[in-house]
């Protein structure tokens, strides 16, 4: 299963990016997490559906400083996703 979306709220200078990362790593996904432009940041992830589940409620919580307002949801593609878990810049 596959999850790509836009996390939106205080999610930038908090560590939200590692966050992901070590979530994502933790139960072995592939993908990879960005910050974007107008302050977001957006995840696409790759596992099983219990996997996907988990990952997208961590998002929902975000790590200790953030503040999450909404986990938008977005079309997925046929790209090959990073093993391990990356984060770009």
């Amino acid at each position: 299963m596959r999850l790509h979306v836009v996390v939106r709220g205080r999610v930038q200078g908090v560590g939200f990016r590692w966050f992901v990362r070590q979530a994502a790593r933790q139960r072995n996904l592939a993908g990879w997490v960005r910050n974007l432009d107008d302050g977001s940041v957006e995840v696409h992830a790759e596992g099983t559906d219990a996997e996907i589940a988990w990952l997208r409620s961590e998002l929902a919580k975000g790590p200790e400083g953030a503040a999450v307002d909404i986990v938008e949801e977005l079309a997925g593609d046929a790209a090959i996703l990073a093993r391990p878990f990356a984060i770009y810049r």
